[in-house]
């Protein structure tokens, strides 16, 4: 079994709480995210479910067993480290069969001990077991790196060093795979690659898998499911539609994405909900009973108008003087003051279409089931 359950974990260091009640329900086969800024906690429940830390307080269960008590080596865990953490003097076929190594020796008799230390100082000390070679290079054939077997990592570019990490985690065959921010140090189209590569393998061995990482668009893509945290705590659990369509807090429309935080009061609920605010009135189909709330509105979500364009009736309509343009290839993001605020709005462009200027007056209007309340 390998699903993971996280209950009232509590980490302290020196007296200063890293982690504050984390709950976690991960099922078996899911690819599960922890995303949050740097600082929040992430790494941490990572490594408390790896055994590399002690919980102050709290549970954790792999399968139907707890295993606070378990020595890391014995959780049946895989874990990809940020760095790689390969072996610069062994080559890729060493650095994968490095672990079947060590599992072998701890249940070894002596004499076959010495074999094991003689292969893992130097490959040609100690012949590898024919099974060990057939499960290392069926796996290294699984990344597309069997023709690099004999090569030094040091050797690799930083795509295949991250696939050896990679396959020597995948070779013990874990019931858990754990990756801590595996991708931070590839450049950003190594990255997109590496994330559909690492997605594919998850899927096709149907093995859990924890990713940790600070970007959301590396969440977004590849996770079942998102538990974004902030400050030790989770803050919302869900699908990245979920995260994106349904925020529960300010912080989480905001670091989930790009949002339109605005502060408004609930003035009428006729069906609809009618919140007024600085430079703003606007009618959200969502259904509140608070009488101040936040007003999301994601930038994509915002149609603009020129000042003199005719618009059919819509809903909400509201005044605004461009700021900034900033042209992105297939949208153009507008900064645009509105009283106060400087909202954020990414508008489809086409080629030829002209793109508004600096100082220009014009119109926007959201459709009210795209304006939320929180």
């Amino acid at each position: 079994m390998g699903s993971v359950k996280v209950e009232q974990l509590t980490k302290e260091f020196a007296g200063v709480k890293a982690l504050n009640n984390v709950n976690l329900d991960i099922q078996e086969g899911e690819f599960f995210a922890l995303l949050g800024p740097s600082g929040c906690g992430k790494t941490t429940t990572m490594r408390c479910i790896a055994g590399f830390e002690q919980p102050t307080s709290g549970t954790i269960l792999i399968g139907d067993k707890a295993v606070n008590s378990i020595p890391p080596n014995r959780r049946n865990c895989g874990m990809v480290f940020q760095s790689y953490a390969l072996f610069p003097h062994m080559n890729v076929f060493e650095n994968v069969a490095y672990s079947l190594n060590i599992k072998q020796l701890n249940s070894s008799n002596i004499i076959s001990q010495l074999g094991i230390y003689g292969r893992l100082l130097n490959r040609k000390l100690g012949k590898y077991p024919k099974d060990i070679e057939k499960k290392v290079m069926e796996i290294l054939e699984y990344v597309e790196l069997d023709q690099y077997a004999s090569r030094l990592t040091s050797e690799l570019s930083g795509g295949q060093q991250q696939r050896v990490a990679l396959a020597r985690a995948l070779v013990m065959e874990p019931a858990v795979l754990l990756m801590d921010e595996p991708l931070s140090n590839l450049d950003q189209k190594l990255r997109h690659t590496m994330r559909n590569t690492i997605r594919r393998i998850q899927q096709d061995l149907g093995i859990t898998t924890i990713f940790v990482t600070h970007d959301q668009e590396e969440a977004m893509s590849m996770a079942d499911r998102v538990a974004v945290m902030s400050k030790g705590e989770v803050m919302q659990i869900g699908t990245p539609t979920d995260l994106y369509s349904r925020p529960a807090t300010p912080f989480i429309a905001n670091f989930v994405g790009t949002s339109n935080i605005l502060k408004g009061a609930v003035v009428e609920t006729n069906g609809f909900t009618i919140v007024k605010g600085e430079g703003f009135v606007l009618k959200s189909s969502q259904q509140t009973n608070k009488k101040g709330v936040d007003v999301i509105i994601r930038p994509e979500n915002i149609k603009i108008y020129k000042q003199n364009q005719e618009q059919s009736a819509v809903a909400n309509l509201i005044e605004g003087k461009i700021l900034v343009s900033t042209y992105l290839g297939s949208i153009v993001r507008y900064d645009v003051q509105v009283g106060s605020y400087q909202l954020t709005v990414d508008t489809t462009y086409s080629s030829g279409e002209s793109i508004l200027g600096e100082g220009e007056k014009i119109k926007m209007s959201i459709e009210p089931e795209r304006v939320l309340l929180i």
